[in-house]
């Protein structure tokens, strides 16, 4: 029994390490100690859930006493007894079969709520890998904004010692070039932060693992795997059986007495044949009757249907959440194909311009602008498609199993 337990949270520790469709290494991203929080959360769960499942069986009661009587004259009389009883209620209205099963409910929504909170946490280490990827798309894209901007500059300059620009155009350009540096070091400042904050939840090196590639799944998988609403399923069956116990408590149960009692006789009864050892049995019928009854009935009736309303509730946010994202990811996909097609344009006006500029019409300068407005584009793509990641990792991280 002992080798099935352990066999058994080994299986299900296992269940809650794999994120699907996500590269293998990403599996184990946690800490160790991280790891082992959940691990200890997840046996600690088994252990409290056997208890329950149990406490309806009352102890044994072993007890041992010594009696010391000066009653008799000139001595000092010492008797000694020990007992062994035991008080078992074998019939509760049902109340026995709805703690074992209100036992078993709360076991599995423990065990979901603890899968669900390390499958968050994973997902928050692999959002910070997105991100910092992001971050150095951005960190590209702005030096290459910058690096325009110190053209622009040089080119109004020009103009402007020419007589030809008035100097708010120089200033504007000047300013700009200045918002975008300040820019690039916060994206700086951030990726600073990003490796903080990744440190917290892995010991890996973020430049060592591969972000995963995921992709949209099924609304009706979604639903059917959602970790969220199947715990919330889970306590509101939890929530059934603690008012079924709730009502047999105040109904008659039937519970049987034993005791076995082996002890020394008191020196007057010596004589009169009675037995040192014994057996006391029977059997009680017992049914309370309480002020507070009606009121604890009830308040466990509301409570099994604000459990069966927040499963409602659930079932919409989980539909919303989904074709939100669905949404926000049609939104992204347009945005991507604007940049494709910003892109086309920008890599047609480069050619052009380098053209021109070997026919002497234009400078290097246009062309390099018009070469890294390309680039631009070509990362603004590729920095939507990590958009997408991180809002399917939203999606990822709440369901147990991808088919």
């Amino acid at each position: 029994m002992k080798d099935s337990s352990v066999l058994k949270r080994l299986f299900l520790l296992c269940s809650l390490v794999s994120l699907p469709l996500m590269a293998d290494d990403l599996k184990d991203i946690l800490s160790h100690n991280k790891s082992l929080l959940f691990e200890y959360d997840l046996e600690r769960n088994e252990l409290e859930s056997d208890k329950l499942s149990k406490s309806w069986i009352n102890p044994v009661m072993l007890r041992y006493n010594q009696n010391h009587s000066t009653q008799f004259p000139g001595h000092t009389t010492k008797t000694g007894n020990y007992s062994v009883s035991i008080d078992q209620p074998i019939f509760r209205s049902g109340g026995i079969y709805y703690a074992i099963k209100y036992a078993d409910a709360y076991r599995s929504a423990n065990r979901t709520d603890i899968m669900l909170k390390r499958r968050q946490m994973i997902g928050d280490a692999v959002s910070i890998l997105f991100q910092l990827k992001k971050n150095k798309l951005q960190q590209q894209k702005m030096k290459l904004q910058i690096a325009n901007d110190k053209i622009d500059i040089r080119q109004k300059r020009d103009s402007y010692n020419a007589g030809l620009l008035d100097s708010s155009f120089l200033d504007q350009a000047i300013l700009k070039k200045s918002q975008d540096e300040a820019n690039l070091l916060e994206l700086q400042l951030n990726l600073l932060e990003l490796k903080q904050r990744f440190s917290l939840l892995s010991d890996k090196k973020p430049e060592k693992l591969k972000v995963p590639k995921l992709k949209l799944i099924s609304k009706k998988n979604y639903r059917s795997q959602n970790l969220e609403l199947k715990r919330d399923t889970l306590l509101a069956e939890e929530s059934e059986y603690q008012k079924d116990m709730t009502v047999a408590k105040y109904l008659p149960a039937v519970s049987l007495q034993g005791q076995y009692t082996d002890g020394d006789l008191n020196p007057l009864w010596a004589s009169s044949g009675i037995k040192e050892r014994y057996y006391n049995y029977g059997f009680s019928v017992s049914m309370p009757i309480d002020i507070n009854a009606y009121a604890d009935i009830e308040s466990s009736k509301v409570a099994r249907l604000r459990a069966a309303t927040q499963v409602l509730d659930r079932k919409k946010t989980v539909n919303e959440e989904y074709d939100w994202i669905k949404n926000s990811l049609g939104i992204l996909d347009r945005k991507i194909m604007l940049a494709r097609k910003d892109e086309k344009v920008y890599a047609s006006l480069y050619k052009l311009t380098k053209n021109l500029a070997k026919a002497g019409e234009k400078t290097s300068l246009d062309v390099a602008v018009m070469r890294n407005s390309r680039e631009i584009r070509k990362l603004d793509q590729k920095i939507y498609y990590i958009d997408k990641q991180i809002q399917l990792l939203k999606l990822y991280i709440r369901v147990e199993n991808v088919l």
